[in-house]
């Protein structure tokens, strides 16, 4: 699960790429169980009787038409979502049928900070949010695994530059030191 070529510029390497944690999933599975036993009892307590076949019908395609909403478009949703660092950028990639992305430049990323409640804490997420140096707002990406590994990682690829120079490529401000001769 990696961002498609035809995406990355030319000298750009894929360093990360990862989906929204599975806990996006847990809530559509318990209801995909429920739905499914529901669906079942009501078949099999009104199959007992002499009842039409479109009341049948009925229960599955309620049951169908909750599965699909509440079920299937969110699988969809965490299966086309991806979080991707590269050697230059931070991309964002979402979208079923309208595939949308944003990409933040590493040198315009300011402030890298990661945020875990008590249930992220549990599952081993959290919400990853970089600040960008431009108007419009930062971008925040829920449910990221191990989110205490990227934001390390993300912020050593735009902070750790070991040659003293600032993260646009130029060289420290303060005084100069005297070149030696």
């Amino acid at each position: 699960m990696t961002v498609p070529s035809k995406l990355l510029i030319e000298g750009e390497n894929v360093v990360l790429s990862v989906r929204t944690h599975v806990k996006a999933l847990l809530l559509p599975a318990l209801l995909l169980i429920v739905v499914a036993a529901v669906a079942g009892y009501l078949t099999a307590l009104v199959g007992d009787r002499d009842v039409p076949d479109w009341v049948l019908i009925a229960i599955w395609v309620a049951a169908a038409i909750v599965i699909s909403i509440w079920v299937v478009i969110p699988f969809l949703r965490w299966i086309t979502t991806s979080y991707t660092i590269t050697s230059r950028r931070v991309l964002y990639t979402t979208g079923i049928i309208t595939r949308t992305g944003r990409a933040i430049p590493l040198s315009r990323i300011n402030d890298v900070q990661f945020e875990k409640d008590l249930v992220d804490r549990l599952l081993g997420c959290g919400t990853l949010k970089v600040s960008e140096a431009s108007e419009q707002s930062g971008l925040q990406l829920h449910d990221v695994p191990q989110v205490e590994s990227v934001h390390r990682l993300l912020t050593s690829l735009v902070f750790g530059r070991a040659d003293g120079r600032d993260d646009d490529g130029s060289p420290p401000m303060g005084p100069v030191a005297p070149s030696p001769r």
